[in-house]
């Protein structure tokens, strides 16, 4: 049985029914929830550029699962929980929550359609939907664990945003949210895959205590790495008034060049081992732990 009532998509009076194998909606099988969806700042080209150009193994977005993954098992004590990936793309942060959560039920969300689609056929034990963060359909206290990882910078109301996702937890509940850091290192790869923004960390932290967060833990991810990060950004900071055609292979080139650095994945793990104990002060993404308090009102 799934843990909580999903409202019909616009257009639907049929109430959906999980079935372990896609959503039934009357006589009709559908492998994705759709719901409308507003403005945000991705789509499904960049998906797919973003996925070729990065893939499963590059050594930040590795990096970002384990903290991701860290966090949510150091601070989910419940024995069954309801885990969402929101933003989950091609569904790599999906099959380590799966792995490492094997009783939990595990869904995933995203603001683009195509991506959920090809992750359908391939994971269509895991439930997927289509929706505006800022807009959501779900009920609100409903799961235990969201992992938001490299999602706000892309939604312009990120507030709306925060505040959806402190709605979307149980009392307890914890978010790991992660986002760009250093609004000064805006270059061309924020412009070409439409950021609306790099963060302070104490700008998100004071966001996200407004909306009602309690923080449990904060750092940054990349530290060691972050000096030759902020050098590159500035230069590519050239780019910000070039051809589009030109910004995309000077984006591409960057992540390639990078992407599967042993070096560099070693440099993460350290990095992450030592996260527990040390705060660090500066890095490429912000990193934070934090909970819907106990006593808050859904």
């Amino acid at each position: 049985m799934f843990p909580f009532l999903i409202l019909p998509p616009p257009g639907c009076r049929h109430v959906p029914e999980w079935t372990g194998r896609g959503f039934q909606l009357g006589n009709a099988l559908v492998p994705v929830l759709a719901y409308g969806v507003g403005s945000s700042g991705w789509t499904d080209e960049l998906t797919t550029f973003s996925e070729e150009a990065g893939g499963e193994n590059h050594y930040m977005d590795v990096a970002s699962r384990a903290n991701a993954m860290k966090a949510l098992t150091t601070h989910i004590s419940v024995n069954r929980p309801v885990l969402m990936d929101i933003g989950c793309s091609s569904g790599f942060m999906l099959k380590a929550l799966k792995k490492r959560f094997p009783s939990s039920t595990v869904l995933g969300s995203d603001y683009v359609q195509e991506p959920l689609v090809s992750l359908a056929q391939s994971n269509p034990d895991i439930p997927l939907l289509q929706f505006d963060l800022t807009q959501c359909p779900l009920p609100g206290g409903c799961l235990d664990g969201i992992t938001l990882l490299n999602v706000i910078e892309h939604i312009e109301d990120d507030v709306s945003a925060l505040r959806q996702t402190l709605q979307l937890l149980k009392p307890g509940g914890i978010a790991v949210i992660e986002a760009p850091a250093g609004p000064g290192l805006y270059d061309v790869y924020d412009k070409h895959l439409m950021h609306f923004r790099r963060y302070r960390m104490a700008d998100l932290l004071f966001t996200l205590r407004s909306v009602g967060f309690e923080i449990l833990h904060q750092s940054h991810l990349g530290f060691f790495i972050y000096p030759a990060f902020a050098i590159v950004k500035k230069r590519n900071r050239k780019y910000l008034k070039a051809d589009p055609i030109v910004q995309r292979e000077v984006v591409a080139s960057s992540i390639h060049k990078v992407k599967d650095n042993r070096l560099m994945h070693s440099v993460m793990r350290v990095e992450n081992a030592t996260r527990r104990y040390i705060s660090y002060p500066a890095g490429i993404r912000c990193v934070v732990t934090c909970r819907r308090p106990a006593g808050n009102p859904e």
